[in-house]
């Protein structure tokens, strides 16, 4: 049955676990605004986590007939596919007598909090650069495929040269962009859910929106500012640590001496029927495991874990504009 973790928040009777879930929709729109078709059933031995599924690739066509003619045939084209949701998260330590003397800052709370914001990049992060495949460089291998991935070599993977490197190329190429942008939103197969990109990204928009007169901005149920190009919202995907630095999920290519750096942006049809994530029977897509503090033992264990994945039913309901220069050439 497909559910949203607003709607996994309320099959919560523990209020721990619920806050835990809106802490996730608070780290992250596109968890928030997803819908998970939550049909995973574990197989013999509770060892898999796979999603079958029919990709539509190419839609069926129509045409008209004379008089004692035959329609030309024409089918539309689908693919059976697999993916596969992983385990993902993380548990964090608190010696008690930390917990117990950290006043208004609840160190086990802060601690969950900033695991969560961790799980939730780590997401967006597979979301982007995740692949099935056992190697690929670039990629999150061994996972499941991503948008980079999913979207490459179909109609729906757009490339162009168009640089907004400083104020002044925005300013020259901002009406160039701004139709780009509406192109990609255009390729979309029914309404566009959000536009995924990095942050310096999301400032480029949102000077060439404003240019425009198509920049917005509200406020969701979180008090959280949504920023949107012509009613549809921007989402910065943010960074996530590698283990030695925090790094664009959404990158930016380094410039050299023959070519610039550039990025790329990603629309989004959330829907079953497009772009949607996917999750294990029940409501259990988010668990957490907070410990006793009363219990003996002075080191404190808790765990956050998220398990989940992602597939594209239909290739014309997301689209990605690769090769916007953010960097020029360097040594220009």
């Amino acid at each position: 049955m497909p559910i949203t973790l607003a709607e996994a928040k309320v099959g919560m009777a523990d209020k721990v676990d619920q806050q835990i879930i809106d802490e996730f929709r608070r780290s992250s729109l596109l968890l928030d605004r997803m819908t998970f078709d939550n049909a995973i059933s574990p197989g013999t031995g509770g060892s898999t986590l796979t999603y079958g599924y029919i990709q539509l690739k190419t839609p069926s066509t129509a045409a008209v007939r004379a008089i004692n003619t035959e329609y030309t045939a024409g089918e539309a084209k689908r693919e059976e596919k697999t993916a596969k949701a992983v385990i993902m998260g993380g548990s964090f330590q608190v010696d008690r007598v930390l917990q117990n003397t950290s006043g208004a800052v609840d160190e086990m709370a802060f601690q969950a909090q900033q695991k969560i914001k961790a799980t939730a990049n780590y997401f967006h992060n597979l979301v982007i650069n995740g692949t099935s495949a056992s190697s690929g460089t670039g990629f999150v291998t061994g996972t499941f495929d991503g948008l980079r991935k999913l979207l490459n070599g179909t109609s729906n993977e757009f490339t162009t040269d168009i640089d907004l490197s400083d104020s002044s190329k925005l300013d020259s190429n901002s009406n160039a962009f701004i139709d780009q942008l509406d192109a990609l939103v255009h390729a979309i197969d029914g309404d566009v859910s959000m536009l995924l990109m990095n942050g310096d990204m999301l400032l480029k928009v949102r000077a060439a929106a404003r240019r425009a007169g198509y920049y917005e901005r509200t406020k969701d149920d979180f008090g959280r500012v949504v920023e949107m190009f012509g009613g549809t919202p921007l989402v910065d995907l943010g960074k996530y640590y590698n283990g030695t630095a925090s790094v664009d999920v959404v990158g930016t290519s380094a410039p050299t001496a023959s070519a610039a750096g550039t990025t790329s942006i990603y629309a989004v049809s959330l829907a079953l029927d497009g772009f949607h994530g996917i999750s294990p029977t029940g409501t259990g897509i988010i668990n957490s495991y907070m410990p006793d503090m009363n219990a003996p033992g002075a080191v404190k264990t808790g765990e956050v874990e998220l398990v989940a994945g992602a597939v594209l039913k239909n290739t014309l309901k997301a689209a990605s504009l690769n090769g916007i220069v953010m960097k020029p050439k360097t040594g220009g």
